[in-house]
């Protein structure tokens, strides 16, 4: 079909890769980081002038980076709130992260509505505060008069998109990225417009969702542009993840999503139901504590890095002489433990060695996650294969835990640009169908990541022991926290 091209505007640089439409090889790359003043006046590093991100995709599409592209898919950071005015100007710079200004503005969103199950139930998730919906509060509430001039809300690939195309009349978005904004139900499929208004204090005009394998637009030039999508699901669309596949994301804090053909509500709030960017669903559920966890234990024994506490923790052996960590170092979303600290229990003399409380912060870290899967398993998605992503991923500690822990085979992806190249995959549907090469319902057959692949093989037992024994300290410690 040709070449393709895939741009990811993280909060922080641009990549961009050019890939061959029907194989799915990366061609060519692009990399520039974002203006250090992109902010222009704002007083606060969450407040980001757009514009920035035109700059830096055009530094990184530089030298001729795209000449013979067909087709772009974009994908951009989630949660960016952009507010425009009814003539198409950014009425505020855009408002992007984990805001905290807006933690109060969530808490009053969730108490407006009627509590959590009343927000878990209207659009499979309860308010954040870095979601667009909360964000949409904080303006309402602190600068009253941007709010009223706000008449049309987009998020960062949906602006971007629109910026290519040379600002149409038509604004579009997809259904992975409004899934996550707080005003859009991933189980009905529509808009609700009464939440806009419940935070803004007035209706605005919201950007038509389209298909996955739906064109955009096409530039003056001639150039199509696919639909676009956050962050999460073109990353998970590169990696060519399906139905019984799960992804587990070391961060600080960590995540667990995985494909589902539904979209899953949850009274507690524990999962957030997303799309993802083929029509089906990506049900996400989110622990505070995961690197954060292998930082402090480092800290505490005096290593300066994570590669030593992993070479530590292998001295050790699978279980920890006993010794249990509940890694709550921030209190903790998964299970709702928002004000508990972190325990660590089966002291005994023998275990008192820096190797075994070494091994019971990975065992821990992981268990935590593992506890995150079990809410989706709970809820009957299927989960036969965990993709590990995130630098940590690549501890000898983690792999050699990881696979027994979570009872699964573990596969670790090569690091790549799997955002970008998932937005060059939607890019590939899009020329694919346009031409009538490609059937709308189905991708194209993209090679997969390049990985290593874990078996729990042997260990399995060992390792179910382990995760056993956390539970029961978990259980003995915060008696009846967790209920899936």
């Amino acid at each position: 079909m040709g070449i393709v091209a895939g741009l990811d505007s993280s909060p922080d640089f641009t990549r961009i890769v050019v890939c061959d439409a029907d194989t799915g090889a990366v061609l060519r790359q692009g990399y520039a980081p974002h203006p250090v003043d992109a902010a222009d006046g704002a007083a606060r590093p969450s407040d980001v002038d757009p514009q920035a991100w035109l700059l830096s995709l055009g530094e990184a599409a530089g030298g001729g980076l795209l000449e013979g592209v067909q087709a772009i898919g974009v994908s951009a950071q989630q949660n960016a709130l952009i507010p425009l005015d009814a003539q198409g100007n950014t009425v505020r710079p855009a408002l992007v992260g984990g805001d905290k200004r807006a933690q109060v503005a969530a808490a009053d969103l969730i108490d407006a509505l009627g509590g959590r199950e009343a927000w878990a139930q209207a659009v499979g998730c309860v308010p954040q505060a870095a979601q667009p919906v909360t964000k949409l509060r904080w303006l309402a509430k602190s600068e009253p008069e941007n709010a009223l001039r706000t008449a049309v809300l987009l998020q960062a690939h949906d602006w971007l998109v629109w910026q290519l195309l040379g600002r149409p009349v038509r604004r579009t978005t997809d259904r992975g990225g409004a899934s996550g904004t707080g005003y859009w139900s991933a189980a009905t499929g529509g808009y609700r417009p009464d939440l806009v208004e419940l935070a803004l204090g007035h209706q605005a005009m919201l950007p038509e969702v389209i298909g996955p394998s739906d064109a955009a637009g096409t530039t003056p030039e001639g150039l199509l542009i696919s639909a676009g999508t956050g962050e999460t699901m073109a990353a998970a669309f590169g990696l060519g993840i399906g139905l019984g596949d799960a992804v587990v994301s070391l961060g600080a804090s960590g995540s667990v999503m995985a494909v589902h053909r539904e979209a899953l509500t949850d009274q507690a709030g524990m999962i957030t139901s997303l799309a993802d960017a083929t029509g089906m669903h990506l049900p996400v559920v989110t622990t505070l504590n995961a690197v954060r966890t292998l930082r402090g234990a480092a800290e505490l024994l005096g290593l300066s890095d994570l590669e030593g506490l992993s070479d530590l923790a292998m001295k050790s052996t699978p279980g920890s002489h006993g010794l249990v960590l509940l890694p709550y170092l921030e209190g903790e979303r998964t299970p709702s433990l928002p004000h508990t600290a972190g325990t660590l229990a089966g002291l005994r003399r023998e275990s008192m060695k820096p190797e075994h409380l070494a091994r019971a912060a990975f065992e821990g870290m992981l268990c935590g996650l593992a506890d995150a899967l079990d809410v989706l398993r709970g809820r009957g998605v299927d989960v036969r294969r965990i993709f590990l992503l995130g630098p940590a991923a690549e501890l000898p500690a983690v792999q050699s835990a990881a696979p027994s822990l979570f009872g699964v085979q573990v596969v670790v992806p090569q690091p790549a640009d799997y955002a970008a190249i998932g937005a060059a995959r939607q890019a590939a549907w899009a020329l694919g169908v346009s031409q009538g090469a490609l059937d709308p319902r189905t991708p194209p057959a993209w090679q997969g990541a390049a990985a290593q692949v874990l078996e729990p093989g042997d260990e399995l037992a060992v390792g179910q022991a382990v995760r056993q024994q956390f539970v029961s300290v978990r259980e003995q410690t915060h008696p009846g926290a967790f209920r899936l």
